[in-house]
């Protein structure tokens, strides 16, 4: 068995990423090699320098980084933008009023970083008739403080709807000549890739790598051929080929090679349809908004309740036509939420849909109403490519920490605790990539799900649980894997075991560093960067 020592650089940081490199070893099985320390995983672990080393098995898949994600792309401390219209309290219906000022601030010219202003909502109760939107970039809405006594904007309309919506005109569009991915096999965690040509292209571009799953590989994972429901056989809907669409810069250009700025999240191969590159078109996106320091409430109908269970006779709140999110993002990108609760709200407090390098911070989901079934109390919902979502809270979710199908990565969910959760928090269904759970205390499940909504089946793959508390499930897909690593809890077999076991590694004990996100920053970016995103008091 050799040992290589090969090094990575971010042509876009100039930081250097070093790893180990088992030739012949099983993937993932590096035991013959690493940090001699307990309190280090053998697969990631500080080298003499104190950098992290990365230790891949034979196609050379590692736990990628993460440190991409978050506002303008991590490591970046959310800005104070100026104050440009205050909104005092009032009776009646305050959202013409909070709408009329966000548009005025809307229409005004941008600075040089690209903000307009910030809309201050003043401390007191605001009734809100009708989803309040942003539709321009450079836009802040703030409260003055998300507890009962700060600023409480009081969702008033009797049917599903987002509270605050930020939206653009669309996420984007290819344009022009499609190029192929010629490398036999793309490693997780790689961001360099071989094209059949690179002419027309330069450092700077935005891409969309297309990482294309085939019918060949449909059926080796086994999602043409999901167990139906047993009380609804016509509703499980087997899996047909898919791409996913990893949103990236070009950072270099070497020949026909090219370098990204964020890693690939699922092994591109050529036996199940390769790869290809493009060029991508955003215009249409929204960007450098936050709503910040603010609560949200949602009126319901009190005397619509339902019973969870019929032995302890638990009575709920089940109303479901009032506010449905607190806030909803799509089309847009470089986004923050921070300092925010919802309260009575029936799918979540913040909803990531299209969206990118969006950070939500210190922000709570309390007192869900809904009905206790399926597409209801996601409290902090992903849909999006490069989002963090730290510090948060959640009880009475069903899902609380949730990413969709299709979900390209990375995702970071850092430092949250779900409490009085009736589910777990998961990648949710059909093949999500490339997200991290990083000292997450909450129920967990990364698995198989197969035939549970309408065939989620494998809902997860190149997931990372690091240093998590409380019952997991961790299984590997075929041709992918997942990680569990220094949790404290319950290992749980899954709803469909047996399945082959993901990659468990010191079970019963945290390891070093504490946080795999935040020390990732710090390789990448340097302290002041970690320091930029950590809690200041």
């Amino acid at each position: 068995m050799a040992l290589y020592v090969c090094v990575w650089e971010n042509t876009r940081s100039m930081k250097r990423r070093e790893f180990i490199y088992l030739a012949g070893a099983l993937p993932f099985a590096a035991k013959a090699f690493g940090s001699s320390r307990a309190d280090h995983s053998k697969i990631v672990y500080p080298g003499k320098d104190g950098k992290l080393i990365y230790v891949p098995g034979e196609n050379g898949n590692t736990i990628p980084d993460f440190s991409n994600c978050g506002y303008m792309g991590g490591g970046v401390k959310l800005p104070d933008v100026p104050v440009r219209v205050t909104i005092e309290p009032g009776n009646g219906d305050a959202g013409p009023q909070i709408q009329a000022a966000i548009d005025k601030v809307s229409a005004l010219p941008p600075d040089t970083s690209g903000f307009r202003g910030a809309v201050v909502v003043k401390k007191g109760i605001y009734k809100i008739g009708a989803p309040l939107r942003i539709r321009t970039s450079g836009v802040v809405l703030r409260g003055e403080g998300q507890d009962e006594n700060g600023t409480v904007l009081v969702a008033t309309q009797k049917k599903q709807h987002s509270l605050i919506e930020i939206a653009g005109q669309s996420f984007g569009k290819p344009v022009g000549t499609t190029r192929r991915v010629v490398d036999r096999y793309v490693p997780v965690g790689s961001r360099s890739l071989i094209l059949d040509s690179t002419k027309g292209l330069s450092v700077g571009d935005h891409i969309v790598v297309k990482r294309i799953g085939n019918k060949e590989w449909i059926h080796e994972i086994a999602m043409d051929q999901i167990k139906v429901r047993p009380e609804d056989p016509t509703g499980t809907v087997q899996w047909t080929p898919f791409n996913l669409e990893f949103d990236r810069f070009i950072t270099g250009i070497n020949g026909d090679r090219i370098t990204i700025d964020a890693p690939i999240m699922c092994a591109i191969e050529q036996r199940w349809g390769g790869g290809e590159v493009v060029l991508f078109d955003d215009t249409g996106r929204i960007s450098k908004i936050g709503i910040e320091n603010l609560r949200g409430d949602s009126e319901f109908d009190r005397k619509k309740t339902e019973v969870y269970d019929e032995e302890k006779k638990d009575k709920y709140f089940s109303d479901e036509e009032h506010g449905w999110d607190l806030i909803n993002v799509n089309f847009a990108e470089n986004v923050w939420v921070k300092n925010i609760t919802a309260i009575h709200f029936g799918y979540s407090a913040v909803n990531i849909r299209q969206a990118k390098w969006v950070t939500v911070e210190d922000s709570k989901c309390l007192d869900m109403v809904s009905e206790i079934t399926g597409s209801r109390r996601y409290s902090f919902n992903i849909n999006g490519q490069m989002c963090l979502v730290q510090r948060c809270e959640t009880e009475t979710a069903r899902h609380a920490f949730v990413l969709g199908s299709h979900v390209c990565g990375p995702n970071v969910f850092l430092n949250c605790k779900a409490t009085n959760s009736y589910n777990s928090s998961e990648p949710h269904h059909r093949w999500s990539v490339g997200g991290l759970f990083d000292n997450v205390s909450a129920q967990i499940a990364i698995q198989d799900r197969q035939w549970m909504g309408s065939g989620h089946g494998w809902a997860g793959a190149n997931y990372v649980a690091w240093n998590c508390e409380g019952p997991l499930v961790c299984q590997r897909p075929p041709t992918a894997q997942n990680w569990a690593i220094g949790q404290i809890g319950e290992k749980q077999p899954g709803a469909f075991a047996p399945r082959p076991d993901g990659y468990w590694e010191s079970r019963g004990r945290h390891v070093d560093p504490t946080s795999l996100y935040l020390k990732q920053i710090e390789d990448r970016l340097g302290p002041i960067a970690k320091r930029n995103i950590e809690r200041l008091s």
